[in-house]
């Protein structure tokens, strides 16, 4: 693995950013790991958040309310809201286009937060998906296509690898409620992506100097998003 991180340590991984580096699976108390999973589930079956009224009696059953719950999501980074309470991105999902589309096996398109998200819906969703992203450094499309297992896949071209980054000084999100821990959409994602090469995306590191993070090669970045999402519709007692 060839590592690029000029200000001399080790960047956190994306996705650790969650709950402080707790990972992405929602807790129990109060509904939010209920509510979580209908909007993730809500993503893999139509390709977009659900609205507040469909979340209503999941949130009625655990003695809360969907703004409620939705806002905890949101202040402990599982979700992202926007200025007007609307569902913007649920890990590894975004509501809005990104540079990452993934078509599910037998479900809709969807488009992922960043390249590691990506790479960890096969094994969360326990179905196969096919990635297309670019290289932003020279724009050179990447298409990966992982497997059910979310343990293997095929990349193209060849030497494609993710670097995993993020922005040394951004805060947390103002857009919507306040929010305890800095926002992985906000400092990280757009700083986690597919390269075409190890040398693209040293160069691209090499332009960006107001990003610390590491290059992952192909087995390291696909067991990292496996890790981080695959839990994440599974039944948690």
């Amino acid at each position: 693995m060839r590592r690029s991180n000029r200000r001399g340590t080790r960047a956190t991984p994306v996705g650790a950013l969650g709950r402080g580096g707790g990972g992405r699976v929602a807790p129990a108390e109060g509904g939010l790991r209920a509510v979580h999973q209908q909007v993730l589930r809500s993503f893999v079956t139509a390709g977009r958040p659900p609205a507040a009224g469909d979340l209503a009696e999941t949130a009625v059953q655990h003695n809360t309310t969907v703004e409620a719950a939705l806002a905890a999501l949101h202040t402990g980074d599982f979700i992202q809201l926007g200025a007007g309470g609307q569902i913007r991105a649920a890990y590894p999902f975004s509501a809005v286009p990104t540079p990452h589309q993934v078509d599910l096996d037998g479900g809709p398109r969807v488009y992922a937060m960043c390249a590691i998200d990506a790479l960890g819906i096969a094994a969360m969703i326990r179905a196969a998906v096919t990635i297309t992203s670019a290289d932003p450094h020279n724009g050179d499309p990447v298409t990966v296509t992982v497997q059910a297992d979310g343990a293997t896949a095929a990349w193209q071209p060849p030497a494609a690898v993710v670097f995993a980054g993020r922005h040394g000084s951004r805060g947390s999100d103002t857009r919507g409620p306040v929010q305890a821990i800095p926002a992985a959409a906000e400092v990280s994602c757009g700083y986690v992506n597919f390269f075409a090469s190890a040398a693209s995306a040293a160069g691209w590191a090499s332009a960006h100097p107001e990003a610390t993070g590491e290059i992952l090669d192909q087995r390291a970045a696909l067991r990292l998003g496996t890790a981080i999402f695959g839990r994440l519709l599974a039944s948690h007692r």
